[in-house]
């Protein structure tokens, strides 16, 4: 993904950009919004894989065996 010094140029002009007091802040609204996009990205797989497996069983019925009369006791 990123290298160390790609992570450190970053770093440095995150830093310049919002500057010390201000860059905690940006940070923990960028990991609540990253969080929040995981979030929805899941429940989206999630709903899209239901859907998936309600079309497959409306397709595709399970076979039920006909209902044939109990078999006789053993002795």
């Amino acid at each position: 993904m990123f290298s160390i010094p790609d992570v450190l140029v970053i770093s440095v002009l995150a830093l310049l950009l919002f500057g010390p007091e201000k860059l905690p802040k940006v940070m923990r609204q960028a990991g609540r919004m990253m969080r929040e996009v995981q979030n929805t990205s899941q429940s989206f797989i999630a709903e899209m894989e239901r859907a998936a497996d309600v079309r497959d069983v409306q397709e595709h019925p399970v076979a039920t065996p006909p209902e044939s009369e109990p078999a006789p006791p053993k002795y």
